[in-house]
């Protein structure tokens, strides 16, 4: 599917707040609300929006703690990357994780309420797969843009 002006519109307005009305919308890009119903369906059935999500303000819910954090495995066999990722998966404070090119095999963004709990997540999750060589921590000072769009 090719997007149109108008669907990045869409889009863009969906990023900002997904809980806009469908009226709301379609007063915003010109279109009748059926019309712009009709083509959120058709974005939705093409797989362009897969879900809609809530973002958090982490602070005001205790997430005090960020960190770009950059993983490099000791083996790089297929089952040691699937181990590494199925627990990451399903670790609470992964917020996201990539498998990428580079000097590290991952980075992630690690959201959690202050340092201990960050330093429980090393000793506790990562350390223990005992199929880690070496990470390194970037704390997040400061968020410059949060769009989750990149259209």
């Amino acid at each position: 599917m090719k997007l149109t002006q108008r669907d990045r519109k869409i889009l863009k307005l969906l990023a900002k707040d997904s809980r806009l009305a469908n009226t709301e919308i379609a007063e915003q890009v010109g279109m009748s609300a059926s019309a712009c119903w009709r083509r959120i369906k058709a974005l939705e059935e093409a797989g362009i929006i897969n879900r809609y999500a809530v973002v958090l303000d982490e602070k005001k819910a205790g997430l005090n703690f960020r960190a770009i954090v950059m993983v490099s495995l000791n083996q790089h066999e297929r089952e040691t990357g699937a181990q590494f990722e199925q627990a990451m998966s399903e670790c609470e404070a992964v917020v996201e994780c990539f498998a990428t090119t580079g000097q590290e095999d991952y980075n992630m963004l690690v959201v959690c309420e202050d340092i201990q709990a960050y330093n429980e997540f090393l000793d506790n999750k990562l350390f223990k797969l005992g199929t880690v060589a070496s990470v390194q921590t970037n704390v997040i000072l400061k968020e410059i843009t949060r769009s989750g769009l990149g259209i």
